[in-house]
């Protein structure tokens, strides 16, 4: 029997999902994709309006007009899938957009894509299999453009859903007594609208800086805002850092840890997004859902009690689509039969084990889904159990090239363009 797999979105990670599930006749059906909007690309899918739909349905997209990945096309692309070569290394919104729709086409993945459906529940079923041993499937409900809805069961489920959609706005006592514009950067499109205003900028990650270097071009003025140590970076004139902002006075003015007050006509909050899975039950799956955290998840996929259910792309600081598509091909692997997981408790000892040592290494818990430095060994261990090729070592040089690029040149990082010359090397060209 032909196994059957959902995967929830068709983003990135739900594209790399389902060419991985197509080039597995033997093992698997054709996937089914569901997809909420209309078209392919998930958050790289750039929609200028924010809110709502005239449907009803929120905008999930959080990409605004002019950004650029800041990392280069050499380090982003699905290790069998190269970007066009002609391109620059640091590509525009539109020209990842197309890259998908293009891998999409490639492997014949649209056939198999259910667009403008939403997925309203997943949930796990015990049945009796034919050798008498009980089994989970899922029963996954969806809901289509007209109305029609929906109850499939299939034997395994991809969630590739993302988390840049939900925005994660922290609790600032007074915050009604702003009386300027109060937004998150995920309802951010472009700067013009905030010339010639005083912005605080919350958060001084990376779309904290990428922002409050547009704003400042357009002509605004942006106090960067944030709880680390002083950014060392050169930052353009126009931009002040300050302490983070603790509350909004009665008279409408910010607060500062420092004890400093300013006063300013828009707030912005960069201070990232929420873990959302509506369609889930997390405390039937024996998971726990916080802003920043999903666990326990076994090789940050798998709810250890609940393995066909499979969370691909949930890890933060990493090479997206490197990491998206060494997690799909370990987990068919694991649905296939062709590695075998621990039971239950030993998978959440696993687990707890590895939250223990990044905890005692000085890790906040909010940061656990942090993989940073630690993404590379994570996925040579998911090539080696599975089988498959390991990420080439001139990804990791490059990426790790370029993050040091940025600390020195954020403003202009983005100009070098590199190539890759073997597994191992690679070369700046301009």
């Amino acid at each position: 029997m032909l196994q059957r797999v959902a995967v929830v979105g068709a983003g990135a990670a739900g594209l790399c999902a389902a060419r991985h599930i197509l080039t597995r006749p033997a093992s698997f059906a054709p996937p089914v994709v569901f997809e909420v909007s209309g078209n392919v690309g998930g958050t790289w899918c750039y929609e200028e309006r924010i809110g709502t739909y005239p449907n009803g349905r929120p905008v999930l997209s959080s990409m605004y007009r002019d950004l650029r990945t800041n990392l280069p096309k050499e380090v982003m692309m699905f290790p069998d899938y190269p970007f066009d070569p002609e391109l620059s290394s640091f590509l525009s919104h539109q020209e990842v957009q197309r890259y998908l729709e293009r891998y999409c086409e490639n492997f014949r993945i649209r056939p198999h894509i259910r667009f403008d459906t939403a997925v309203e529940n997943v949930t796990p079923v015990s049945t009796t299999a034919e050798n008498g041993e009980s089994k989970i499937t899922w029963e996954v409900t969806s809901l289509d453009s007209t109305g029609h809805q929906k109850t499939e069961t299939f034997d395994a489920v991809f969630i590739c859903s993302g988390h840049y959609s939900d925005p994660h706005i922290p609790n600032i006592p007074g915050i009604q007594n702003f009386k300027g514009t109060v937004l998150h950067s995920h309802s951010y499109r472009f700067a013009e609208p905030f010339s010639g205003q005083t912005v605080v900028v919350l958060g001084a990650k990376a779309s904290g800086l990428d922002i409050s270097i547009e704003l400042v071009k357009a002509g605004a003025k942006v106090t960067l805002s944030h709880r680390n140590p002083p950014l060392t970076v050169p930052l353009p004139p126009g931009i002040q850092q300050a302490s983070c902002v603790v509350a909004v006075q009665d008279d409408g003015t910010i607060r500062l840890q420092d004890g400093s007050v300013c006063q300013a006509d828009v707030l912005i909050f960069c201070t990232g997004y929420n873990f959302s899975y509506p369609f889930l039950d997390p405390a039937r799956l024996g998971l726990e859902i916080q802003n920043h955290v999903v666990s326990p998840l076994y090789r940050y996929m798998m709810p250890p009690a609940f393995p066909s259910l499979i969370f691909i792309g949930i890890c933060k600081i990493i090479c997206p689509f490197p990491n998206f598509d060494c997690q799909v091909q370990f987990a068919l692997a694991v649905l296939d039969g062709s590695v075998t997981v621990p039971p239950q408790e030993q998978m959440e000892e696993v687990v707890r084990r590895e939250h223990q040592r990044k905890l005692e290494a000085g890790v906040q818990h909010h940061h656990l889904l942090k993989l940073d430095q630690d993404q590379w060994e994570y996925c040579d261990t998911l090539a080696g159990s599975a089988g498959f090729p390991p990420l080439q070592p001139a990804v990791r040089s490059l990426y790790e090239e370029v993050w040091r690029q940025r600390q020195v040149h954020p403003e202009n990082y983005r100009e070098f363009n590199y190539r890759l010359v073997s597994a191992t090397r690679w070369e700046q060209i301009s």
